[in-house]
């Protein structure tokens, strides 16, 4: 037996192991660490964790505004674009009632009889100004004032196409047309939905467009063959393939960066409505040359 058992002023090993401890300054059991005290946790000392008031719901009332706030630009981005489709829907039924009229009254042959050559090309002519200056001036312009220019174009447009009329059948015209919607249908809803940016193409599509109207009117001056034709309007037709899914996403972008300004995209609506005219258009015509039967 342990003659220290019985020793009344022994420490115990548990009492060494403290002193120990207390003398090399290590924590003790109950012990705050880095307190710079050596009061144990009691029902006094024990630390108060506080919530700064409303913080979590301020955080998540910020949330939901800015969720709210996205949404409200979303919302009014897909009425703006939904809108120039609509004005360049109703630009092109202002084209096709014109044509139908035109060549029910033979309008246009009337007006070719007193005319001549140099007619046909005034209508050109005016054509292409019409569209350059609404263009360029539609941003400062009224926008009913944009609107009804936009339609006269469109009218212009219709007086002139009535001639396909004399030169393609009704199976021809309508199939060509036919294929028009679908194409262009499936066209927009790609680059609507695509996260691939066709945006970064437009200087290559517009410098194929050059290339291609240089080439046409090279083409007026001498005898082209019917393959050469096709091949015209083949590429004419991938390029405003290209065209109508650059206008799509332009048209969305443009939107997105006017955010809630009314008026400004109300004019803006005409602009892209235009373009997109254009595209329709111009596809129509070189689907009806490629596929369109000749009277």
């Amino acid at each position: 037996m342990d003659r220290y058992t019985n020793d009344p002023n022994r420490q115990s090993p548990y009492q060494d192991q403290q002193y120990s401890q207390e003398s090399s300054g290590q924590p003790q059991y109950g012990q705050r660490v880095g307190s710079g005290t050596n009061s144990t946790y009691g029902p006094s000392s024990a630390p108060q964790y506080t919530v700064p008031p409303q913080s979590g719901y301020s955080s998540a009332t910020q949330t939901v505004m800015d969720a709210s706030t996205a949404y409200s630009r979303e919302s009014a981005m897909k009425v703006s674009v939904t809108r120039a489709y609509a004005e360049m829907t109703a630009g092109l039924v202002v084209t096709a009632i014109v044509a139908v009229l035109t060549q029910m009254t033979g309008a246009l042959e009337a007006f070719l009889t007193a005319t001549g050559g140099l007619g046909w090309l005034g209508l050109a002519i005016v054509q292409v100004v019409v569209a350059i200056a609404l263009g360029a001036r539609a941003m400062s312009m009224r926008p009913g004032t944009a609107r009804a220019v936009f339609y006269l174009y469109a009218a212009l447009m219709g007086f002139t196409l009535s001639s396909i009329f004399l030169v393609y059948d009704l199976s021809s015209i309508g199939m060509a047309l036919g294929l028009s919607i679908g194409f262009f249908f499936a066209l927009t809803m790609l680059a609507l939905t695509t996260k691939r940016d066709m945006l970064k193409a437009g200087p290559i599509l517009f410098t194929a467009l050059l290339v291609l109207i240089i080439g046409q009117v090279v083409l007026m001056f001498v005898a082209p063959s019917d393959t050469t034709v096709m091949v015209v309007s083949t590429i004419g037709l991938l390029i405003f393939a290209g065209l109508t899914a650059y206008d799509a996403q332009k048209t969305r972008a443009l939107f997105a960066s006017y955010g809630n300004d009314t008026v400004a995209i109300e004019r803006l609506s005409i602009v892209c409505a235009l373009n997109l005219y254009l595209d329709f258009v111009n596809m129509f015509l070189y689907l009806l040359r490629l596929f369109g039967g000749r009277n």
